[in-house]
């Protein structure tokens, strides 16, 4: 006999005591916006103690528990321990800080929870309308298409797969690359971020069809040797499709020369594809806005909303000139998600056919909501603060040169720069033990948080300003922790009582 209807239970996960979680959901708003106004209070990072880490380490739950119980831990054992980058003084790779707006915004498109790939949705609508302000921010052709994508990795995935599809004498998607009878190879300068690199695998190219040219002491691509890989890549027989400009590198916030790249590319029948990550948006800034100059002829565009625009992550955005193009690279058929005229299945784009994914979320949102929050002169006058703190630290590391080195020119917002001892004669390889002790114990005393890197051999204690909550006086904090530990490790390499370098080394 089957199932009586009295039997049948039905289950949800909705709460059945709405008012409980409507007092929870007001608590936690609350409580983060507490959490990013008291921010400047508390450490920029601190390491995580072993019985958080050893929290993580539970089975996995069969029966439920409240949710009010499942929040206190979230307060216990997650919010005190972040990665710091909404801190002012958090200065590590190329990381923004996000906005109280962009927060709540983020929870209004998870309220909302729509799949933007496509259908006659106002989510489409508003994504779309973020594309357009994007191409009008960069002066980019209004006649480009565009995608909002997880970052800039992705964003130069899509750029890169375009430019090889449509400048391939072949039919690559329907042939793949087995097929080219003349081997794809794509330049970049050395100083190119590793995502090109990952892309160049992924599309089949192989690692070394990228080629890497030389920089000048700016850390721009040396276009002599550029034009010399291209010439000599064709006497082998091989077909040269694309260049890679930076518009601001990982490095030290070094451009190319964006419109000599533009110049070689339309010689040579070549794409140009400009990895803007968080340089691109210099263009927001009138005096900074001749370093960007040339961008605007780009075929493909990479940049990230998430760095010099603060919204919160995810927000990356690719700018494709050749809308057809774009199109082409990533349509594919299937009967469930065939177009109609009328109903939920219309509308004129579908956002899945211009990109790698099918589920997408409603990112569009937060962008949307800052820009009309704020302004777009309001960002511009944010992005050339940055690039003045920036040269005020480089001011304060010229300043102290007896102790302090700058290793890396400053032309916007990276400032690279390392401890050295005056009193005694070091090898480059002691300075580069010393800084890298020096960062680490910098970061977990909880008062900034650099990153690094290595230029032409030298450990660089790395200084990337994308942070709106910055003020002058906590680059004066910064450079007088910097000279503590710097004078605190060389006395202990002078009597011998020196720890571990945090390498090993």
């Amino acid at each position: 006999m089957g199932e009586t209807k009295q039997s049948r239970v039905e289950e949800t996960l909705d709460p059945q005591d709405w008012e409980a979680l409507r007092a929870l959901g007001h608590r936690m708003v609350d409580d983060m916006l507490a959490y990013l106004e008291n921010v400047r209070d508390r450490p920029v990072w601190q390491p995580i103690p072993d019985e958080v880490r050893a929290h993580f380490r539970q089975p996995l739950p069969v029966e439920g528990e409240d949710a009010a119980t499942v929040y206190e831990e979230f307060l216990r054992y997650v919010l005190p321990h972040p990665q710091g980058n909404i801190h002012p003084r958090f200065w590590g790779w190329v990381i923004g800080t996000g906005t109280p707006t962009g927060m709540l915004a983020e929870m209004l498109a998870a309220g909302m929870n729509p799949n933007v790939g496509g259908g006659d949705q106002v989510s489409t609508e508003v994504e779309g309308q973020v594309l357009e302000w994007c191409k009008q921010m960069l002066g980019f052709t209004r006649q480009a298409s565009g995608l909002l994508v997880s970052g800039g990795s992705m964003a130069n995935l899509v750029g890169l797969t375009v430019a090889r599809n449509a400048r391939a004498d072949f039919n690559v998607a329907q042939d793949g690359v087995q097929q080219s009878t003349r081997r794809l190879t794509l330049y970049a300068s050395r100083e190119a971020h590793s995502s090109v690199q990952k892309s160049v695998e992924l599309l089949g190219l192989g690692n070394d069809a990228l080629r890497r040219i030389p920089v000048n002491a700016g850390f721009q691509v040396e276009i002599d040797a550029l034009l010399d890989a291209i010439s000599e890549d064709r006497a082998r027989g091989y077909q040269p499709f694309c260049i890679v400009g930076n518009a601001g590198t990982v490095n030290t916030g070094a451009f190319d020369d964006l419109n000599r790249l533009a110049d070689v590319c339309r010689d040579e029948g070549m794409w140009l594809h400009v990895d803007g990550a968080f340089g691109a948006l210099a263009a927001l800034s009138a005096p900074l806005r001749p370093l960007v100059a040339g961008m605007e002829r780009a075929d493909s565009l990479a940049f990230d909303l998430h760095k010099w625009m603060y919204v919160p992550y995810e927000a990356g955005c690719v700018l494709v000139r050749h809308a057809d193009e774009h199109h082409r690279a990533f349509s594919a058929a299937g009967a469930y998600l065939s177009h109609a005229e009328r109903g939920l299945s219309g509308g004129a784009l579908w956002f899945s056919e211009y990109g790698v994914q099918l589920s997408r979320g409603f990112r569009a949102l937060k962008i949307w909501m800052s820009l009309k929050e704020h302004g777009i002169e309001k960002y511009g006058r944010l992005v050339q603060q940055n690039v003045e703190q920036a040269r005020y630290l480089a001011a304060l590391v010229k300043a102290e040169d007896g102790e302090l080195e700058l290793l890396a020119p400053v032309p916007l917002n990276i400032v690279c720069f390392r401890y050295r001892d005056a009193r005694a004669a070091q090898q480059q390889s002691q300075l580069n033990r010393l800084n890298e002790e020096l960062l680490a114990r910098l970061q977990e005393s909880g008062i900034a948080a650099p990153s690094s890197t290595v230029l032409d051999g030298s450990y660089a204690l790395r200084v990337a300003i994308t942070n709106h909550r910055s003020r002058r006086e906590d680059f004066d904090l910064l450079v007088g922790k910097v000279l503590e530990l710097g004078r605190e490790l060389a006395r202990e390499t002078a009597s011998g009582t020196s720890r571990p370098s945090v390498s090993g080394t």
